[in-house]
């Protein structure tokens, strides 16, 4: 398959998330309730619920998105290029529209590609437009598809050639597949406290964009091909 994938059919996909309220005290008395119940099993014996919350980002039900970063290919004077598109901001709802909308005009049958997506960032996406009472784009709306059929590209999951219990970082794959990464200031779990307390959306929006960069440039790498050089990387507004 990845011999013959057209990458201008590709969209890479990241997203950051964080827990649905600063902190446990702010969280509803019957979410609090369901959420010690939903992470009983998870949290270690001696770590209480309110201890747990930080970690409230990653369950859809208790977390929110705020930010999806898109990253677009394209090919020209023999060699590819990459596009970076970000929606970020306070309201997930804005940010879902945003995305959607773009989706459904622009690019309603592209596929997608994220690292670990099909565990991660595909089911959020769709769980939490739910949530805000929005329509799932096609390309994410697996309801009724064959396992076949359905075009969600998953670099983890290619890495793992078959073995259900191996999990490789974006990280760690970039280092072993020799593709240069700059040194972030933050990895995934400091986005809270960067949201939160220090209320730095930008940095929180230019660490998606790095990880949809080492996404694509993994993904060339499975296909046998030269990295994208940064001067064909480009931000859109």
């Amino acid at each position: 398959m990845l011999k013959t994938l057209d990458l201008s059919q590709v969209i890479v996909l990241d997203i950051e998330t964080v827990p649905q309220y600063q902190s446990f005290n702010e969280v509803p008395p019957n979410m609090q309730e369901l959420w010690e119940h939903k992470t009983s099993h998870q949290r270690k014996p001696d770590q209480s619920p309110e201890e747990f919350y930080e970690r409230a980002g990653i369950l859809a039900e208790f977390g929110k998105i705020i930010c999806i970063s898109l990253g677009i290919f394209s090919y020209q004077n023999k060699s590819y290029s990459l596009r970076l598109k970000s929606f970020a901001g306070d309201d997930e709802r804005q940010i879902l529209q945003q995305f959607s909308s773009l989706i459904e005009k622009q690019a309603p049958t592209l596929m997608f590609c994220a690292h670990n997506g099909k565990e991660f960032d595909y089911p959020y996406l769709c769980r939490r437009l739910l949530v805000n009472g929005l329509e799932i784009p096609a390309p994410l709306d697996i309801s009724g598809k064959k396992p076949w059929e359905v075009n969600h590209l998953d670099t983890m999951e290619m890495w793992k050639f078959g073995d259900y219990k191996h999990y490789t970082s974006l990280n760690l794959l970039a280092a072993i597949l020799n593709i240069p990464t700059p040194k972030d200031d933050i990895d995934g779990s400091q986005v809270r406290q960067v949201y939160y307390e220090e209320q730095n959306l930008e940095r929180i929006v230019t660490y998606c964009q790095k990880d949809v960069i080492t996404t694509a440039q993994v993904l060339l790498k499975f296909k046998g091909m030269e990295i994208i050089s940064p001067e064909n990387i480009t931000i859109v507004s």
